[in-house]
């Protein structure tokens, strides 16, 4: 049989194709589990706002199959479509076949970033990015010049103008979610070691965080409370750096295996019976050290002991059980609703014990937002990379919540907080965002809520 030259050079020119290395590509096993069903359509977050088929999980996965097949490059075109993803793994949850559809977009985004060149300016937004938020030392530096920002006025003409968002849209989005920075931001008063408040029950280790630590310090301190006024002694080694979420989400292999290691070892003497994670996208990175250093044999053995023992903080004390008492948040009753953040939901699949932990508050009525499950649009540093559709989600998300009639509005995430603020401000709706275990320490303490919608 004649091969035509045409047939050659086609198959000379895939052969040449640019895609994935030999390096934990995306499995074919679990690809070709995927019956292309679309029940994951409906609970994309992207697609639903995109509208596009390769901007769903069932398309994204027919362009991996494809890549890996040597039947299409590894380039923008592709690219684009990976970089939609909110990793938000609502598509897991909905499954009806299992897909681990969680393990073949972080595998791509590994493979996108050694393999697929950037532009420079995505680069240097990205470099931005990476060098600044999973360096809480760096970034505290960086809060003396946002301070004074802030306080000169200039934030507001900044805004007022909307000429950041004409220069850079990605750099508006940025500043557009920049919490009001405080004294308390750049102090770290926490000890190391805080005694058990009655008789001892447990000793947990406790992870600060990045953004946590520096723009939601009152949140570590209502942790620590809660823990130790629910006989919990808490260490907090001052090693400790970050958790890798964010470049372990974004494809930064070295990096994240970097930072992984150091938080490992941060808590290697310190013969601690939980972890304790109060933000609930570092708590779904912990928990997957074992499989981020999995080629790392000094490593490997410790990454899978170190996450067997972390626990998301409304976790643990559902399971635990509370000791403390816990009075009344206001005069009235406190019509409270709890805002699901994805990597809790999809990721770790809690729900009911952080609902289960606020109902046992005197007074709180919990309602229950329509479509809960949806992605806030937050989703690490997705709303700073992709803007326009983070945009949406947020003004749907912030909708939805509002709608139940809610008085204070409960966020277990600080990047999910951030984004429901910034709503919340441009619909110039006065409602409160707190974390779950702000509320508890004040029901723990007697203190009683006041302002942000809440009499």
């Amino acid at each position: 049989m004649q091969v035509s030259e045409d047939s050659l050079n086609n198959t000379a020119s895939l052969k040449n194709l640019k895609g994935f290395d030999s390096s934990h590509p995306p499995d074919a096993k679990l690809i070709d589990s995927c019956v292309h069903c679309g029940f994951c359509l409906s609970t994309c977050p992207s697609y639903r706002v995109i509208g596009k088929e390769m901007d769903s999980p069932r398309g994204r996965i027919y362009l991996m199959d494809a890549i890996n097949e040597g039947e299409i490059a590894l380039n923008t075109a592709t690219v684009e479509h990976f970089d939609s993803c909110l990793g938000c793994l609502a598509c897991v949850s909905t499954c009806p076949s299992g897909v681990q559809y969680d393990k073949l977009i972080s595998a791509t985004r590994h493979q996108i970033e050694r393999n697929y060149p950037r532009s420079f300016s995505d680069k240097l937004v990205r470099q931005l990015i990476f060098s600044l938020f999973p360096n809480p030392d760096i970034l505290r530096i960086l809060l003396i010049p946002l301070f004074f920002y802030q306080k000169s006025g200039i934030s507001q003409v900044v805004r007022a103008t909307g000429l950041l968002k004409k220069i850079s849209p990605r750099l508006a989005a940025m500043e557009s979610i920049l919490p009001q920075i405080t004294i308390k931001s750049f102090q770290d008063n926490l000890p190391t070691i805080i005694p058990a408040q009655g008789k001892k029950r447990y000793r947990v280790g406790m992870i600060l965080g990045c953004v946590q630590r520096l723009f939601f310090s009152p949140v570590n301190e209502a942790t620590v409370r809660v823990l130790t006024a629910n006989g919990c002694e808490v260490v907090i080694p001052k090693s400790q750096g970050c958790c890798a979420a964010l470049p372990e989400h974004q494809g930064q292999t070295e990096q994240a295996k970097a930072l992984a290691r150091q938080m490992i070892d941060s808590f290697a003497d310190t013969d601690v019976d939980y972890v304790i994670i109060n933000a609930a996208g570092c708590g779904h990175t912990l928990k997957e050290y074992g499989h981020i250093l999995v080629d790392d044999a000094e490593y490997r053995e410790k990454a899978q002991n170190f996450a067997a023992k972390v626990k998301d903080a409304q976790e643990f004390l559902a399971t635990v059980g509370l000791t403390a008492k816990l009075s009344p948040l206001t005069d009235k009753p406190l019509n409270l609703v709890y805002q699901d953040a994805c990597h809790l939901l999809h990721g770790q699949k809690i729900s009911v014990q952080p609902r289960q932990l606020l109902q046992q508050i005197p007074g709180v009525k919990l309602k229950e937002p329509l479509d809960a499950a949806l992605c806030c649009g937050s989703a690490g540093v997705y709303n700073m990379l992709q803007p326009e559709v983070a945009e949406e989600l947020g003004k749907q998300k912030v909708n939805n919540l509002l709608n139940t009639g809610a008085e204070l509005i409960a966020s277990p995430n600080p990047g999910c907080a951030l984004q429901i603020t910034k709503h919340l401000e441009l619909q110039g709706k006065k409602v409160g965002v707190m974390h779950p275990m702000e509320l508890l320490d004040y029901a723990i303490r007697g203190v009683k809520l006041t302002g942000a919608g809440v009499e």
